[in-house]
């Protein structure tokens, strides 16, 4: 097993708050045992919540770079794993036709024919990565249960080649939306941390750190409202990244404080369809065009 990359919790919320990422106790400490027991890290959450955020702040606070396997329907073993380079291999197959069959077979086959996708990529990779299976809830049943052996025993088959192995273990991190259930067998073989909507005294010191420029006053005005707006039932409630966008844009229209003009007019940026609009200004009383 390889060494640690963390020496405890506190060192975790340290060096994932120099990447730019606030880590409470809870967040931290998972990610320490699954640093400790070389486990992959399975992020469950609503969109927009920093779970993609925090596989790439582990990546920038241990200071190696992220193998990204963006999951979405129709990921197969080609995709995910690897493929074979045909081009490359239909041209070895012309060039050698004075070549036997076993001879070109053993040739096509081989290393310099092959594809490696990102999850082979991690594995095979001889410095340590982090791996990031990002929303993993989108694939197929068939498609998960590719990860099954790579996360068992670090490494894949490939029959033409034979297993290869880790030589160095990536820390894994999946994410996922809850689209869908993941398997027993899949959930197994993770530790777990479920991330929500931060609290509004945590939203508001992300706030500040992220846009420094903000008052504290507008920052906790702002924090407060997008949180009353994440209670109604919404097609996609604003995501952390959306109140940083608004708390960005308020800056540039030099505004000091909310009133019900200035929301109205910037709400597209917290709220991308209509009827969550409609919602929404209807739940702050505001009348659409005000102002």
């Amino acid at each position: 097993m390889d060494q640690p990359r963390f020496t405890g919790v506190d060192e975790v919320i340290g060096r994932l708050e120099t990447a730019g990422y606030l880590a409470d106790d809870s967040i931290a400490t998972v990610v320490h045992l699954a640093d400790r027991l070389a486990k992959p890290l399975l992020v469950e959450g609503p969109a927009g919540v920093g779970k993609t955020e925090l596989a790439k702040a582990v990546a920038h606070a241990i200071g190696s770079p992220i193998v990204r396997l963006q999951c979405y329907e129709g990921v197969d073993e080609s995709k995910a794993l690897y493929e074979w380079n045909y081009k490359k291999q239909l041209l070895r197959i012309q060039a050698g036709q004075d070549s036997s069959w076993d001879e070109l077979s053993e040739d096509i086959f081989s290393e310099p024919f092959l594809l490696e996708r990102p999850v082979l990529k991690a594995i095979r990779s001889t410095e340590p990565v982090v791996l990031l299976i990002d929303e993993v809830d989108k694939l197929d049943f068939e498609a998960e249960a590719l990860l099954l052996e790579v996360l068992s025993d670090w490494q894949i088959t490939i029959p033409e080649m034979g297993t290869l192995a880790a030589t160095r273990l990536p820390f894994v991190v999946l994410t996922s939306n809850n689209e869908r259930e993941l398997s027993e067998a899949l959930k197994r073989r993770c530790l777990y941390l479920y991330l929500d909507y931060p609290t509004v005294e945590r939203e508001k010191e992300i706030v500040l750190r992220k846009v420094p420029n903000i008052h504290a006053t507008l920052a906790e005005q702002v924090v407060r409202l997008v949180a009353s707006i994440r209670e109604l039932e919404l097609k996609k409630a604003p995501s952390i990244a959306e109140t940083l966008d608004w708390a960005q844009t308020l800056l540039h229209l030099d505004i000091q404080a909310l009133d019900d003009t200035t929301v109205d007019r910037t709400l597209p940026v917290l709220l991308k369809f209509q009827s969550d609009l409609e919602k929404a200004r209807t739940h702050l009383k505001l009348t659409p065009g005000a102002g």
